[in-house]
C-alpha cells in the first residue's frame, strides 16, 4: 500500500484555510556563497511550528465518528505531538501524547498548551513507542502514527504541491529525512511532475536509520544529536519503500554541520530553524559543489528549537568565526595595569565584554596576577592584531576559545 499523487492533491484541497500555506523564498545570501540558487521552503512558519501540521489534520479527519469521540494517541519528541495536540483540540477530539523523557521542555510545554494529555517515558523514541502502543491498547485509543501511515504521507505530500507550483523549474530538493514522512509525499509529487527532478534526503551521522536500510549496513551510532526531529532509530517500511524507489540519494551530515546551518540561517537568512529543519542547508554547507549552479530547494521542516540552545550554538559560532574570544593576559599586580590593558584592547577597535581578575587560585607568582578578557572582534586576524599589541607592550597573552586564530598565539 502506498500514498498516491490523488490523495495528496486532495489533502491539499482539505488542508486550504486548516494550515499555513508557507512562502518559498529565495536565500540570497547564502545562494552567493554556495554557488546555486537555493530557495528555503519555510515549514517553520507553520503555527506549531512544523510540517507536522499536515499529516496531523489529514489523519484525525479521517477517523471515524467512534474513534474521533475515544481518542487519538501519538508518540513523538515534539513536532508531530504539537500537530496532532493542536488539530486535536481544534476537532474536539481527546489526546494523549507520549513523549520520551529527554524532548526538549519547550515542546513539551507547548503540546501541553494545546490541551493534550501529557506523558513523558522512555530514554529513547523506540521506548516511547512502545509504551505509546500499550496505552493505546488498554485505554481504547487510536494510535497516530508520526510517520508510517498513508494519510499522513498524504498530508506532507502537500509540501511537495505548494514547491512545484512556486518554483517549476527546480532542479534538486532537499528533504530532511526521519521516519520519511515528508520526503516520501514529497517525491512522490516531485516525480510525478518531472523524473529528472533530483531528490537528495538527508539524515544526521548519529541516526542514518533509512540510509542504512537501505543499504542493508549497520553505521548507526545514536547519542544525542541536534536534529531530535530527525533522530529515528527504526524507519517506516511505507516510507522505506517509496524513498527507496523515488529518492536519488541519502546524504550524512556531521552534527557540527548541523550547527553551522543552524547559526548560517539565523545570521544570513534571519530565520529560525531548529537541527531537523537546518539539515537540508547543512548538507549544502557539507558539499557545495554538488549544487553548485543548480536551481534548489531546501525544505527548512521545522524551527522549534530550545532557546538556551539557540543562545548557546550563535554563542558558539561566533567564537568559531574569531567575532568573539576569550584571552588570558599576564601582568605585573600593580595600580594602573587594567587600565593600561583595557586602553590597549581600545585602541585595536575590539570591545570589552567581560573581565575576569584573579590573584588567588592561578599558579602564578605572588607578585603577579592573570587576567581573562572575553571580546567582541571583527574576525581572526583582527584577534591576532589585539595579541600582538598586548605582547608588544609586555604583556603576555594567550587564547583560550577555540578559533581559526589560535595560531597567533
Amino acid at each position: 500500500m502506498t500514498t498516491t499523487l490523488e490523495e495528496i492533491r486532495s489533502a491539499a484541497d482539505r488542508l486550504r484555510g486548516q494550515i499555513v500555506r508557507t512562502p518559498l523564498v529565495r536565500a540570497g545570501r547564502l545562494s552567493e556563497q554556495l554557488g546555486c540558487e537555493l530557495f528555503l521552503k519555510l515549514e517553520n512558519l507553520q503555527h506549531t511550528g512544523s510540517f507536522k501540521d499536515r499529516g496531523a489534520y489529514i489523519r484525525l479527519t479521517n477517523l471515524s465518528k467512534d474513534e474521533a469521540k475515544r481518542g487519538v494517541i501519538a508518540m513523538s519528541a515534539g513536532n508531530h505531538a504539537q500537530g496532532v495536540a493542536y488539530h486535536a483540540q481544534r476537532l474536539g477530539i481527546p489526546a494523549t501524547i507520549v513523549m520520551p523523557e529527554f524532548a526538549p521542555f519547550s515542546k513539551v510545554e507547548r503540546t501541553r498548551a494545546f490541551g493534550a494529555r501529557i506523558l513523558q517515558t522512555g530514554d529513547t523514541l523506540d521506548a516511547s513507542a512502545e509504551a505509546a502502543y500499550q496505552i493505546a491498547e488498554e485505554e481504547n485509543l487510536t494510535f497516530v502514527h508520526p510517520f508510517d501511515d498513508t494519510d499522513v504521507i498524504a498530508g506532507q505530500g502537500t509540501v511537495g504541491l505548494e514547491i512545484l507550483e512556486d518554483c517549476p523549474d527546480v532542479e534538486a530538493i532537499v528533504v530532511p529525512i526521519g521516519g520519511g514522512g515528508l520526503m516520501s509525499g514529497v517525491a512522490t509529487v516531485a516525480k510525478d511532475a518531472n523524473p529528472s527532478v533530483q531528490m537528495i534526503g538527508v539524515e544526521s551521522e548519529l541516526f542514518p536509520s533509512m540510509s542504512d536500510s537501505i543499504k542493508g549496513v549497520k553505521t548507526m551510532t545514536g547519542g544525542q544529536s541536534l536534529a531530535d526531529g530527525i533522530a529515528v532509530k527504526v524507519p517506516g517500511k511505507l516510507t522505506r519503500a517509496i524513498i527507496d524507489k523515488l529518492v536519488d540519494d541519502i546524504a550524512i551530515v556531521a552534527e557540527s554541520d548541523i550547527e553551522s546551518a543552524i547559526q548560517r540561517l539565523a545570521e544570513e537568512q534571519k530565520l529560525i530553524a531548529e537541527g531537523a529543519g537546518a539539515a537540508g542547508v547543512a548538507a549544502l554547507l557539507a558539499n557545495p559543489e554538488r549544487f553548485a549552479g543548480r536551481k534548489v530547494v531546501a525544505v527548512i521542516c521545522g524551527g522549534n528549537i530550545d532557546l538556551k540552545l539557540l543562545s548557546s550554538i550563535l554563542t558558539r559560532g561566533l567564537i568559531r568565526d574569531g567575532r568573539m574570544v576569550r584571552l588570558r593576559i599576564g601582568i605585573i599586580d600593580r595600580p594602573g595595569v587594567l587600565a593600561r590593558i583595557a586602553s590597549l584592547i581600545g585602541k585595536t577597535g575590539s570591545n570589552i565584554i567581560e573581565v575576569y581578575h584573579q590573584r588567588l587560585f592561578y599558579d602564578v607568582p605572588a607578585k603577579q596576577a592573570e587576567v581573562d578578557v572575553v571580546l567582541e572582534t571583527r574576525n581572526s586576524e583582527h584577534v591576532g592584531e589585539v595579541v600582538s599589541s598586548l605582547k608588544a607592550d609586555g604583556f603576555p597573552t594567550r587564547i583560550l576559545s577555540d578559533i581559526s586564530a589560535q595560531g597567533t598565539q
